[in-house]
């Protein structure tokens, strides 16, 4: 698998981590009592962020991530290149497996990813992703093996 390239905009991670524990104190988590943060760079310069806002109905609360996306796509779109992610305590935290895919989804292959042992692209957090493509391929009613 070739590498994933690198963002055309310098990535200065000091100032990404401070902008997720910095929006982490907006967090909404009266219920679990964890907030998260989030913040990544898009591909025209911009931060983006995100915290998670909880609900009394826990399947319906929303991750810091896609809080995150939801600014990103409100505010024009755009590819994420960058995202990091933190407790209220201002540790890293790595998305869960359903905010890998949405990171995947409008971040792709190369987007890059902050973790405790340093920065990996998507490829690395999600290993044989599903993503758009998977949707293009030939689709068949029955079986061909059998």
């Amino acid at each position: 698998m070739p590498e994933p390239a690198a963002p055309e905009t310098p990535v200065d991670w000091d100032a990404l981590r401070a902008a997720a524990r910095d929006v982490v104190g907006r967090a909404y988590a009266p219920y679990s009592g964890f907030p998260v943060g989030a913040a990544a760079l898009v591909d025209d310069g911009r931060v983006v962020v995100g915290c998670n806002v909880e609900n009394a109905a826990y399947g319906v609360t929303l991750c810091a991530e896609c809080s995150l996306v939801s600014a990103l796509v409100t505010g024009g779109g755009g590819r994420l290149v960058a995202f990091t992610c933190v407790d209220g305590a201002g540790e890293l935290l790595m998305p869960c497996g359903r905010c890998r895919q949405l990171l995947w989804e409008h971040g792709g292959p190369a987007l890059l990813v902050e973790t405790a042992r340093g920065v990996v692209p998507m490829t690395e957090v999600l290993p044989d992703a599903f993503g758009a493509a998977d949707l293009d391929r030939p689709r068949t009613s029955e079986r061909e093996d059998g």
